[in-house]
Protein backbone atom coordinates (compact mmCIF):
# COMPACT_ATOMS: atom_id res chain seq x y z
CA UNK A 1 0.00 0.00 0.00
CA UNK A 2 2.74 2.52 0.65
CA UNK A 3 5.01 1.83 -2.53
CA UNK A 4 1.44 2.22 -4.22
CA UNK A 5 0.86 5.53 -2.49
CA UNK A 6 4.33 6.49 -2.85
CA UNK A 7 4.66 5.74 -6.67
CA UNK A 8 1.69 7.93 -7.24
CA UNK A 9 2.81 11.02 -4.77
CA UNK A 10 5.98 11.00 -6.62
CA UNK A 11 4.65 10.53 -10.03
CA UNK A 12 2.55 13.71 -9.30
CA UNK A 13 5.03 15.74 -7.58
CA UNK A 14 8.44 15.28 -9.99
CA UNK A 15 6.31 14.67 -13.35
CA UNK A 16 2.96 16.36 -13.34
CA UNK A 17 3.42 19.60 -11.16
CA UNK A 18 6.85 20.26 -13.00
CA UNK A 19 6.38 18.61 -16.56
CA UNK A 20 3.05 17.81 -16.96
CA UNK A 21 1.18 20.69 -16.60
CA UNK A 22 -1.69 18.73 -15.11
CA UNK A 23 -3.66 20.11 -11.85
CA UNK A 24 -5.82 17.75 -11.91
CA UNK A 25 -6.00 14.07 -12.36
CA UNK A 26 -8.46 14.22 -14.97
CA UNK A 27 -5.89 16.35 -16.70
CA UNK A 28 -3.68 13.34 -16.75
CA UNK A 29 -3.30 11.71 -20.83
CA UNK A 30 -1.66 8.62 -22.04
CA UNK A 31 1.63 10.59 -22.89
CA UNK A 32 1.96 12.46 -19.54
CA UNK A 33 2.24 8.36 -18.33
CA UNK A 34 4.88 7.71 -21.26
CA UNK A 35 6.77 10.27 -20.58
CA UNK A 36 7.46 9.31 -16.72
CA UNK A 37 7.69 5.96 -17.68
CA UNK A 38 10.40 6.50 -19.93
CA UNK A 39 12.13 9.12 -17.62
CA UNK A 40 12.33 6.31 -15.21
CA UNK A 41 13.43 4.13 -17.23
CA UNK A 42 16.42 6.47 -18.20
CA UNK A 43 17.55 6.33 -14.80
CA UNK A 44 16.54 3.50 -13.03
CA UNK A 45 16.17 -0.38 -13.78
CA UNK A 46 13.32 -2.19 -15.64
CA UNK A 47 12.74 -3.84 -12.90
CA UNK A 48 11.94 -0.57 -10.80
CA UNK A 49 9.91 1.36 -13.72
CA UNK A 50 7.51 -1.71 -14.25
CA UNK A 51 6.44 -1.87 -10.41
CA UNK A 52 5.74 2.32 -10.41
CA UNK A 53 3.86 1.74 -13.51
CA UNK A 54 2.42 -1.13 -11.82
CA UNK A 55 1.65 1.12 -8.58
CA UNK A 56 0.12 3.83 -11.16
CA UNK A 57 -2.27 1.66 -13.09
CA UNK A 58 -3.47 0.62 -9.89
CA UNK A 59 -4.09 3.98 -8.59
CA UNK A 60 -5.82 4.59 -11.74
CA UNK A 61 -7.88 1.98 -12.43
CA UNK A 62 -9.32 2.57 -9.07
CA UNK A 63 -9.75 6.74 -9.91
CA UNK A 64 -11.19 5.52 -13.11
CA UNK A 65 -13.88 3.47 -11.26
CA UNK A 66 -14.19 6.11 -8.05
CA UNK A 67 -14.48 9.40 -10.15
CA UNK A 68 -16.04 7.92 -13.32
CA UNK A 69 -13.38 9.40 -15.38
CA UNK A 70 -11.34 7.94 -18.39
CA UNK A 71 -7.96 5.25 -17.33
CA UNK A 72 -4.97 7.37 -18.88
CA UNK A 73 -3.07 4.01 -18.69
CA UNK A 74 -6.04 1.62 -20.20
CA UNK A 75 -4.52 0.29 -23.55
CA UNK A 76 -0.71 0.99 -22.31
CA UNK A 77 1.78 -1.59 -21.53
CA UNK A 78 4.22 -2.08 -18.97
CA UNK A 79 8.55 -1.72 -19.69
CA UNK A 80 9.29 -5.18 -20.41
CA UNK A 81 11.44 -6.55 -17.82
CA UNK A 82 14.31 -8.24 -18.93
CA UNK A 83 15.66 -11.85 -17.73
CA UNK A 84 18.47 -10.79 -15.84
CA UNK A 85 20.59 -13.88 -15.63
CA UNK A 86 21.96 -14.71 -11.82
CA UNK A 87 25.84 -15.07 -11.55
CA UNK A 88 26.97 -18.39 -10.81
CA UNK A 89 30.47 -20.50 -9.62
CA UNK A 90 31.96 -21.93 -12.77
CA UNK A 91 33.41 -25.42 -11.51
CA UNK A 92 36.88 -24.57 -10.84
CA UNK A 93 36.21 -21.37 -8.81
CA UNK A 94 33.61 -23.28 -6.55
CA UNK A 95 36.84 -25.68 -5.72
CA UNK A 96 39.05 -22.85 -5.04
CA UNK A 97 36.28 -21.91 -2.72
CA UNK A 98 36.18 -25.26 -1.02
CA UNK A 99 39.66 -25.53 -0.67
CA UNK A 100 39.97 -22.24 0.63
CA UNK A 101 37.27 -23.12 3.26
CA UNK A 102 39.71 -26.44 4.33
CA UNK A 103 40.81 -27.03 7.80
CA UNK A 104 39.42 -27.91 11.68
CA UNK A 105 39.08 -24.52 13.17
CA UNK A 106 35.45 -23.00 14.01
CA UNK A 107 35.41 -20.29 11.23
CA UNK A 108 36.72 -23.19 8.57
CA UNK A 109 34.30 -25.72 9.47
CA UNK A 110 31.64 -23.60 9.46
CA UNK A 111 32.24 -21.48 6.18
CA UNK A 112 32.62 -25.46 4.49
CA UNK A 113 28.79 -25.71 6.19
CA UNK A 114 28.18 -22.84 4.59
CA UNK A 115 29.45 -23.60 1.18
CA UNK A 116 28.13 -27.73 0.97
CA UNK A 117 24.58 -26.64 2.17
CA UNK A 118 24.34 -23.80 -0.54
CA UNK A 119 26.06 -26.06 -3.00
CA UNK A 120 23.45 -29.00 -2.46
CA UNK A 121 20.10 -26.70 -2.26
CA UNK A 122 20.34 -24.05 -4.07
CA UNK A 123 19.08 -21.82 -1.64
CA UNK A 124 19.43 -18.20 -0.86
CA UNK A 125 21.34 -17.08 1.46
CA UNK A 126 18.65 -15.31 3.57
CA UNK A 127 17.10 -19.16 3.77
CA UNK A 128 20.86 -20.49 4.55
CA UNK A 129 20.49 -18.15 7.38
CA UNK A 130 17.48 -18.77 8.72
CA UNK A 131 17.94 -22.90 8.89
CA UNK A 132 17.70 -24.30 12.57
CA UNK A 133 19.85 -27.73 12.12
CA UNK A 134 18.60 -30.53 14.69
CA UNK A 135 20.24 -33.56 14.27
CA UNK A 136 17.76 -35.12 16.62
CA UNK A 137 15.23 -34.35 14.54
CA UNK A 138 14.20 -36.72 12.26
CA UNK A 139 13.87 -34.87 9.17
CA UNK A 140 17.53 -33.82 9.69
CA UNK A 141 18.57 -37.58 10.11
CA UNK A 142 17.38 -37.81 6.46
CA UNK A 143 19.57 -34.70 5.83
CA UNK A 144 16.45 -32.20 5.40
CA UNK A 145 16.84 -29.06 6.97
CA UNK A 146 13.95 -26.64 7.20
CA UNK A 147 14.98 -23.46 5.65
CA UNK A 148 12.70 -20.79 6.61
CA UNK A 149 10.32 -19.02 3.48
CA UNK A 150 12.08 -16.22 1.80
CA UNK A 151 8.98 -13.56 0.87
CA UNK A 152 11.25 -12.25 -2.25
CA UNK A 153 11.81 -15.66 -3.92
CA UNK A 154 7.91 -16.86 -2.66
CA UNK A 155 4.58 -15.29 -2.72
CA UNK A 156 3.89 -15.89 0.84
CA UNK A 157 7.01 -16.99 2.22
CA UNK A 158 6.52 -20.55 3.32
CA UNK A 159 8.69 -22.60 5.09
CA UNK A 160 10.14 -25.64 3.21
CA UNK A 161 12.42 -28.31 3.65
CA UNK A 162 15.78 -28.92 1.70
CA UNK A 163 17.10 -31.91 1.05
CA UNK A 164 21.20 -31.87 1.47
CA UNK A 165 23.71 -34.29 0.32
CA UNK A 166 25.51 -36.93 3.08
CA UNK A 167 28.66 -34.40 2.13
CA UNK A 168 26.88 -31.79 3.28
CA UNK A 169 25.20 -33.36 6.34
CA UNK A 170 28.60 -34.22 7.47
CA UNK A 171 30.30 -30.69 7.02
CA UNK A 172 27.01 -29.35 9.28
CA UNK A 173 27.71 -32.10 12.07
CA UNK A 174 31.25 -31.32 12.17
CA UNK A 175 30.49 -27.39 12.36
CA UNK A 176 28.10 -28.08 14.48
CA UNK A 177 30.49 -30.38 17.13
CA UNK A 178 33.06 -27.14 17.05
CA UNK A 179 30.37 -24.99 17.55
CA UNK A 180 29.30 -26.59 20.82
CA UNK A 181 32.89 -26.12 22.00
CA UNK A 182 32.96 -22.47 21.64
CA UNK A 183 29.63 -22.08 23.19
Amino acid sequence: MRTHTEAVQWFAAAYLRREGNCSCWEEVGKRDVQEWVAWLLGRYSAAYASNQYRALQQFFRWLAVEDEIPDPMAGLKPPRVPDKPVPVFAADELRRLERACTGRSFRERRDTAVIAVLEATGIRLSELAGIRYDPGDPAAQRRRPMAPGDHRARQGGQDRIVKISHDAARSLDRYLRVRARHA
